[in-house]
C-alpha cells in the first residue's frame, strides 16, 4: 500500500506532487489602485501578526481605479433608503463616521518591518489585487490532481470573482450572506481583508453602511460570557450609539471574521445552543456560532478568513460562497507589484536622497527580465508574501547607504515569518498546541538541513516521505501532518521550473533553505536516538529525583538507613551527567558553523551578498543549455544565517514564534566560537570569503566577540570585491567595534565612489598602508581624500591611488592634504591623468611637507618642464629621496639631466627607466612588474611605443659599456623587454 493511501482523511491525501493545484493561470481579473494623494499612517495594524500589504497596498481618497479582465461587472445594491433615514434622525451617522475614521487610522499603520524601508510600503501607495476564484466545497475535499508549475501557468480559471462581488448572487439565485474566503500561509488573507476595511471607510464599498471587523485570534483568548452588543461596544466605543439599531433596522451590516482557524467551533446543537438575542452573554464562539447559523442578526453579511484545514468547521448548509485567494498566479501582477514598490520617489528612503531614479528603473528593469524567464523566482512570487521579501531584500542589498545595528539579512528573514506566522498554533484543536513555526524547523528544518549537508537543492517525494517519517506518526501526529500539508507546506516547497525536475520540490526561495537548515542547527533538533532519548530520560529523572528526596529526607529522620543518601545521589547523576554531554552540542553548533563558513572549496565564489542579488536579479548574459553541466551548489549563507539567529533580537522574535533559543545556550554557543571561528578567521582568507567573514560578525550583533575577532585582523585584503554602499557600511560597522590600526586596507577595484570613502572614513583614518587603486575616483573623491589626510587621527603611511582619474583639480585637493599631513609617507599618482599642471601643483606645495618619502608620477604625460621641476624641489625636501617618473613625456636631454642625479650628492633618485648611465637601474624589475601589473588598464599603443624606446635605450647602454657583467646584465633586462613587447603584440599578455 502507497503512503499516500495509508494517509487517507477528512482531506484528500495524496501525493506532495499534488498539493500544487491552487496557482492559477494568467486570466482573471486584475484591479490596480493608483494615488494621487496619499494619507500618513502611524505605527502598527490591525492584524499586526500577518504581513499587511502582501499582495499590495490601497489607496485612501483622492484615487482612481483601474480594473481590467473582469469576467463581471460590479453591481452594487442601492443603499437602504429606511436605514439611512433613521440613521439621519439619530446621532448614529456621526457615529459610524467616528467608526470610519478610527478603523481608517488603525488600518493604515505599518509594521516596523515595513516602516523601515519608507513610503514604498506604505499602505497609501498602490494596491495590487491578488486573483481570487469562486470554489465550492466538493472542490476541496475532492482529491488533488497531479499538477506542476508549467501546469498551472497554461491554465485558465473560469471562476475568477472580484472582491466587490463576494456578495453577490450566486447561481440559483439567492442572495449570498456568508461568504468563506481561504487561502494557504501568505497568498494575503489578511491583506485583502485590510483593504476591504480601508475601501468602505473611504466610500469605496457603498454596499454596506456599516463594517465591524474582528479578529478571531483576539476572540480565542476571551472566555468569559460576553453579549454581541457588549461585545461590539468593547472593541468599538464609537459604536454605542448605532448597536441598539442592529436588529431593529434595516442597516446593512458586514461582519468580518479573520483567521476562523483560531476558534474551535461546534455547530452541534449539544455543544453550541441556539441564541438569537444579541443582548444575551454567551461564549464568544457561540456567538461566531450563531452569526453564522442566521440564528443571530439574520440580515447581516459576514465575510470569513481561515485558512484550508479550517474550511470544513463550518458546515456548507452555512456558506453562501467559497472564494479562494490565488495570490499573483499572472507574472504581469508580480511586475506591477515590484514595479509600484520600486520605481516611486522615495522608495530608497528617507535618509538615502543619493538614490536615482535611474538605477530605481535599472532595478525593476532586470527584475522584470528575470520573472520573463520563468525562472524559479516568478514561481515563488504567486504568494504576495514572498514579493514583500523579495522588495524588502533588494532594499537592503541596494538601497542602504548606512545600516542601522537592528538591521541584517537574518533580521529580514525574521521578521518575514514572524509577520506570516506570529505565534500561530499549527492547529489549535490539536492538544499538543505546537507553534507552526516550531513544527517547521522540526520537519521542513530537517530536510533544508540535510539538503545542505548534500549540496541538494531539489527534493523527489521520496525525499518528503523520508524527511517527514510518515510512517512513525501516531494518529494525532499524522493529523498534524496533514493540517501542514494543506496550509503551509506550499508556502516553503514549490515545484522545481528546471526541465527535466518538474516532479520534484524547491524551496521557494534559496536562501530559506539555509535559513531554516540553520535554525533547525541552533535550536539543536539535529540530535541522535540516544541523545533524545537521554534528554527525556534527564528529564523524567530530575522531576522525579525532586519528590524522591522528600520522601527520602522524611524517612531518614524515622529510619536511620545509611544507604539512603547514596541512593538519592545516585539518582542525581544522571541528570547531571546529561547536563555535561549537552554542553557538547554547543561545541558542535561552534564546530559546525566553523566548518560551514571556511569551506575552501567555496574559497572563490562570489560573495554572499552578490550571490543573492544574482538569484533574485538573475546573471546578465545567453541562458544555460539544458545540457550543460550545473554549477556546484554553494551555501554560505547556512553559516552566516547561523549566527544572525544567534543574535539577541532574533532570539526574541524567535521565541514569539515558539522557537527558543535560551541566554546561556547562545553565550556557551558563542564561547565554544572563539576556538573555532576565530583561529580559523587568522588564516589567509581570500577577498569573497573575507567579505563573508565580515558579514557574518555584523549578522552576529555580537559587539564583544565582534571586536574581539577583528582585533586578529590586521590586514584586510578586498580587492575585487564590489563593495557596494552596504559592504561599505558593514565594513565600517564591523571595524568600528575597536580602535586598534590596521596595517593595510585594500580595496583595489572595489568600484569605490565618493560615497563609499565618506561611509569607510572612519575606518580609514586608522589604515597605515590604503591601497585604492582601480576604482575611478575623480577630483570629488580627492576632496574626502584630503580631508582624511588632513584628520587629526589619520594613520596613513602608504597611499595609493594608481590609474584613477584624478586629474588637475583632484591634484589640488591632494596637494593641499600634502602640505598639512604629518603621517603620510609613501604616495603613488601612477597613471592619474596629473599633465604638467598637476604635477606643478604638486611641487608647490612639496615644499610645505616634512614626512614623505616616496612620490610616484609615473605615466602622466609629464614633459621636461614638470619632471624637472619636481625633481628640484625634491632636492630640497628633508625626507624625500625617491621619484618615479617613467613612461612620461620626457626627452633625451631632460633624460640625461636626471640619469645625472646622486642619492649621496643630490639626495633624492629620479626613476625613468631601466638604465643608470653605462648600468642597469637597480630598479629595472620593478618598473618592469609594474608596467606587466598595470597593462589592463593602459593604451597598449602607448605602452608598446614606451618599451620601444627603452629597448632602445638598453641596446645603446650596452654598446657603451666594455664590462662584460655590465653587458650580461643588459642583455638579460633586453630579452625580458622583448618578451614583454612579444607578448603585447600577439595579444597574450
Amino acid at each position: 500500500m502507497s503512503w499516500a493511501m495509508q494517509c487517507q482523511s477528512c482531506l484528500a491525501w495524496g501525493r506532495w506532487t499534488q498539493l500544487h493545484r491552487s496557482t492559477p493561470g494568467s486570466m482573471g481579473t486584475r484591479s490596480v489602485y493608483l494615488c494621487a494623494a496619499s494619507v500618513p499612517g502611524t505605527a502598527s495594524s490591525y492584524f499586526p501578526r500577518k504581513i499587511l500589504h502582501a499582495s499590495g497596498i490601497s489607496l485612501p481618497r483622492g484615487c482612481f481605479r483601474y480594473q481590467g479582465q473582469s469576467q463581471e461587472h460590479s453591481a452594487q445594491p442601492r443603499s437602504s433608503r429606511h436605514g439611512l433615514s433613521q440613521l439621519r434622525n439619530v446621532a448614529s451617522s456621526d457615529a459610524i463616521k467616528k467608526h470610519q475614521k478610527s478603523l481608517s487610522a488603525w488600518f493604515s499603520h505599518q509594521p516596523n518591518e515595513e516602516r523601515q524601508f519608507g513610503p514604498s510600503f506604505s499602505l497609501d501607495a498602490v494596491h495590487v489585487d491578488p486573483v481570487i476564484r469562486e470554489s465550492s466545497l466538493e472542490e476541496i475535499l475532492k482529491p488533488s490532481p497531479d499538477l506542476t508549475i508549467q501546469n498551472q501557468l497554461q491554465q485558465t480559471w473560469n471562476q475568477v470573482i472580484s472582491l466587490q462581488n463576494l456578495f453577490d448572487v450566486d447561481a440559483c439565485g439567492r442572495q449570498v450572506k456568508n461568504v468563506v474566503l481561504y487561502g494557504t500561509v501568505g497568498t494575503g488573507k489578511s491583506t485583502l481583508i485590510k483593504k476591504m476595511v480601508v475601501d468602505w471607510c473611504h466610500g469605496r464599498l457603498p454596499r454596506f453602511e456599516l463594517v465591524i471587523p474582528f479578529s478571531c485570534e483576539d476572540l480565542s483568548h476571551s472566555h468569559a460570557p460576553i453579549s454581541l452588543r457588549r461585545l461590539i461596544t468593547k472593541k468599538y466605543q464609537h459604536l454605542r450609539d448605532v448597536v441598539p439599531m442592529l436588529d431593529a433596522s434595516n442597516l446593512k451590516v458586514l461582519f468580518i471574521l479573520n483567521g476562523l482557524e483560531r476558534l474551535n467551533l461546534d455547530f452541534r446543537l449539544a455543544g453550541t445552543e441556539l441564541c438569537c438575542d444579541p443582548n444575551e452573554p454567551v461564549h464568544p464562539s457561540a456567538i461566531v456560532v450563531n452569526l453564522l447559523r442566521k440564528y443571530l442578526l439574520p440580515e447581516a453579511s459576514i465575510i470569513v478568513t481561515t485558512r484550508p484545514s479550517a474550511v470544513r468547521r463550518i458546515p456548507g448548509k452555512y456558506v453562501g460562497r467559497y472564494a479562494e485567494i490565488c495570490g499573483f498566479s499572472d507574472t504581469n501582477l508580480q511586475k506591477l507589484y515590484f514595479q509600484m514598490h520600486l520605481s516611486q520617489p522615495g522608495c530608497s528612503g528617507e535618509n538615502n536622497p543619493g538614490t536615482s531614479s535611474g538605477e530605481q528603473e535599472n532595478l525593476v528593469e532586470m527584475l522584470s527580465r528575470n520573472l520573463e524567464r520563468h525562472n524559479q523566482i516568478a514561481a515563488a512570487c504567486f504568494l504576495p508574501s514572498y514579493c514583500w521579501l523579495v522588495c524588502t531584500t533588494l532594499h537592503f542589498l541596494c538601497f542602504t547607504r548606512t545600516v542601522p545595528p537592528s538591521q541584517t539579512l537574518s533580521g529580514i528573514y525574521t521578521s518575514f515569518l514572524r509577520l506570516n506566522f506570529s505565534g500561530e498554533v499549527l492547529d489549535s484543536t490539536d492538544p499538543t498546541n505546537i507553534s507552526m513555526m516550531k513544527y517547521v524547523a522540526k520537519t521542513v528544518g530537517k530536510l533544508a538541513y540535510e539538503g545542505v549537508m548534500s549540496r541538494k537543492t531539489c527534493f523527489s517525494e521520496e525525499d518528503l516521505q523520508q524527511c517527514f517519517e510518515v510512517k512513525m506518526k501516531t494518529e494525532s501526529e499524522l493529523n498534524l501532518l496533514e493540517v501542514f500539508r494543506s496550509d503551509v507546506f506550499r508556502f516553503f516547497l514549490t515545484p522545481c521550473v528546471q526541465p527535466g525536475k518538474e516532479h520534484t520540490f524547491v524551496f521557494t526561495i534559496p536562501a530559506m533553505q539555509e535559513y531554516l537548515a540553520a535554525l533547525y542547527v541552533v535550536l539543536g533538533e539535529k540530535k541522535t536516538l540516544a541523545q533524545r532519548v537521554g534528554k527525556e530520560l534527564s528529564e523524567v529523572i530530575g522531576k522525579v529525583s525532586e519528590d524522591v528526596a522528600v520522601v527520602l529526607s522524611i524517612i531518614s529522620k524515622v529510619l536511620p538507613l545509611r544507604f539512603l543518601p547514596v541512593l538519592f545521589n545516585l539518582l542525581k547523576i544522571f541528570p547531571r551527567y546529561f547536563s555535561r554531554l549537552s554542553g557538547k552540542d554547543r561545541d558542535t553548533i561552534a564546530h559546525t558553523m566553523a566548518e560551514e563558513l571556511f569551506k575552501e572549496e567555496d574559497y572563490y565564489n562570489d560573495d554572499v551578498l552578490d550571490q543573492i542579488n544574482s538569484s533574485i536579479l538573475g546573471v546578465e548574459g545567453p541562458m544555460r543549455h539544458p545540457d550543460d553541466t550545473p554549477d556546484d551548489e554553494v551555501f554560505e549563507l547556512f553559516p552566516i544565517f547561523m549566527g544572525g539567529i544567534l543574535s539577541r533580537r532574533n532570539r526574541a522574535i524567535l521565541e514569539q514564534l515558539g522557537c527558543s533559543i535560551k541566554n546561556l545556550a547562545a553565550f556557551e554557543i558563542a564561547k565554544a566560537m572563539k576556538k573555532t571561528v576565530i583561529r580559523n578567521s587568522r588564516k589567509g582568507l581570500p577577498p569573497s570569503e573575507l567579505m563573508d567573514y565580515l558579514f557574518f560578525l555584523h549578522e552576529f550583533q555580537n559587539e564583544r566577540f565582534t571586536a574581539e575577532a577583528i582585533r586578529s585582523l590586521r590586514t584586510v585584503n578586498l580587492s575585487s570585491v564590489k563593495m557596494t554602499p552596504l559592504k561599505c557600511s558593514v565594513l565600517a560597522s564591523v571595524m568600528g567595534t575597536t580602535c586598534h590600526e590596521v596595517e593595510e586596507l585594500n580595496l583595489t577595484s572595489c568600484n569605490l565612489d565618493t560615497s563609499s570613502l565618506r561611509i569607510l572614513f572612519p575606518v580609514l583614518l586608522r589604515c597605515r598602508a590604503l591601497h585604492l587603486q582601480l576604482n575611478s575616483l575623480g577630483s570629488d573623491a580627492c576632496k574626502e581624500i584630503r580631508d582624511l589626510l588632513l584628520h587629526e587621527k589619520c594613520v596613513v603611511r602608504n597611499l595609493r591611488l594608481t590609474n584613477n582619474p584624478v586629474g588637475e583639480q583632484g591634484a589640488q585637493y591632494l596637494a593641499e592634504a600634502l602640505a598639512g599631513n604629518r603621517s603620510l609617507t609613501h604616495l603613488s599618482l601612477l597613471h592619474t591623468a596629473l599633465g604638467d599642471q598637476g604635477a606643478e601643483i604638486i611641487a608647490q606645495h612639496l615644499t610645505k611637507n616634512q614626512h614623505l618619502q616616496e612620490l610616484n608620477l609615473g605615466y602622466n604625460s609629464l614633459t621636461d618642464t614638470a619632471a624637472l621641476h619636481v625633481v628640484e624641489v625634491a632636492k630640497k625636501h628633508a625626507t624625500l629621496d625617491k621619484v618615479h617618473l617613467y613612461f612620461n613625456d620626457i626627452s633625451e636631454d631632460g633624460k640625461r639631466a636626471l640619469h645625472s642625479l646622486r642619492i649621496d650628492r643630490d639626495g633624492v633618485r629620479a626613476l625613468v627607466f631601466l638604465t643608470a648611465g653605462t648600468d642597469v637601474s637597480d630598479y629595472w624589475s620593478h618598473i618592469l612588474n609594474v608596467v606587466q601589473g598595470n597593462l589592463p588598464f593602459w593604451d597598449r599603443e602607448r605602452v608598446h611605443q614606451h618599451l620601444v624606446l627603452i629597448l632602445q635605450d638598453l641596446e645603446s647602454s650596452r654598446r657603451q659599456t666594455a664590462n662584460p657583467w655590465r653587458k650580461a646584465k643588459f642583455l638579460r633586462v633586453e630579452s625580458e623587454v622583448k618578451k614583454m613587447l612579444g607578448k603585447l603584440q600577439h595579444g597574450t599578455l
